[in-house]
C-alpha cells in the first residue's frame, strides 16, 4: 500500500520561544498530518546541535536537543513562571531562528527549572538515563569547564580519562553534571508523550539519524563503549581532523 507523508523538522515549528519545541505546536502539527490523511512525520535529527547549529553535527548522537524541550510544559510542572519564559530574550522575529540569542538565554531558562527540580529528584537522575547519555553529560559538564574549548584542548589528565581525573571532575562538577542529566530526562518525557500522541493518532515518526557526530563530541558518542573501543591516541585523532578528515570507530 502506497502511503506517504510530510518533512518538518522540530526546529521549524512555530513556537513563541525562538525555537520549534515538543510541545503544542507539534501535536498540531500531527494533527495537520491526521487530517490531511499522511502517514508519516520525518523529522531531522533530534541530537544536540554543535558549532553552526546543524543538525547533522552533534556533540553526541546518544543525546537530545534540550533546544527542543517545551518551556511551556515546565510552567505546567511548576518548574518556571510564564514571566520567566516571556523576559529571556530569544530573537525579535518569527520567521528566523536566533541561535546566538537561544544559546545564551535557553540555558538560563533551563537553569532555573533545574534549581527548583533537583530539590525533589535530584537522587533519581542516572536512573532514568543510559550510560551513553550520561557520558554525554559528564563531558559537556566538563567542556564547560574548559570554557567551552574541544576535549582536545583539555588538560591531558582527563583528556586522556585517566581514572584519577574523572573520578576528580564527577566530584568537582556533580552540580553541572546534574543539570545536563536534568536536560536530557525532560527531554526524553516529552519525546516519549509527543511519539505516543503520534502512534496513537495514526502517524509514524521517521527521519535521519546523526551520522556525522561532531569531533568536539566524538568521546561523548564513543566513552561509554570504552570496554571495547579504545582511543589509543587523542593526537592522532586531532590530526585527522585537522586534515579534514572524519575518524571512523567501527565495532
Amino acid at each position: 500500500m502506497r502511503t506517504s507523508g510530510v518533512l518538518m523538522p522540530i526546529s521549524s515549528l512555530p513556537s513563541p520561544y525562538g525555537i520549534g519545541t515538543m510541545g503544542k505546536s507539534a501535536r498540531k502539527f500531527v494533527d495537520f498530518l491526521v487530517k490531511g490523511g499522511q502517514t508519516y512525520w520525518q523529522i531531522l535529527p533530534i541530537c544536540p546541535t554543535s558549532y553552526g547549529d546543524s543538525p547533522y553535527q552533534s556533540f553526541s548522537s546518544f543525546a537530545g536537543n534540550p533546544y527542543f524541550i517545551d518551556l511551556e510544559q515546565l510552567v505546567g510542572e511548576g518548574l518556571l513562571t510564564e514571566d520567566e519564559c516571556e523576559e529571556a530574550d530569544f530573537g525579535d522575529d518569527d520567521r528566523y531562528i536566533a541561535y546566538d540569542k537561544i544559546y545564551k538565554a535557553r540555558f538560563k531558562v533551563l537553569k532555573k527549572a533545574y534549581e527548583r527540580w533537583k530539590k525533589d529528584h535530584h537522587q533519581f537522575l542516572k536512573s532514568k538515563l543510559d550510560p551513553e547519555t550520561i557520558e554525554y553529560c559528564f563531558y559537556m559538564a566538563v567542556k564547560d569547564h574548559f570554557k567551552s574549548a574541544s576535549w582536545n584542548k583539555w588538560d591531558k589528565d582527563i583528556r586522556l580519562r585517566k581514572p584519577a581525573a574523572v573520578e576528580k571532575y564527577k566530584k568537582m562538577l556533580a552540580d553541572e553534571i546534574g543539570f545536563y542529566e536534568f536536560q536530557q530526562i525532560e527531554f526524553n518525557e516529552q519525546w516519549s508523550r509527543l511519539k505516543a500522541y503520534a502512534n496513537e493518532n495514526g502517524i509514524r515518526i521517521i527521519g535521519d539519524i546523526p551520522i556525522y557526530v561532531a569531533f568536539d563530541g566524538i568521546l561523548a558518542g564513543f566513552l561509554a563503549l570504552s570496554d571495547t573501543v579504545r582511543v589509543e591516541s587523542a593526537s592522532m585523532i586531532s590530526r585527522l581532523h585537522s586534515l579534514n578528515v572524519e575518524p571512523v570507530l567501527l565495532t
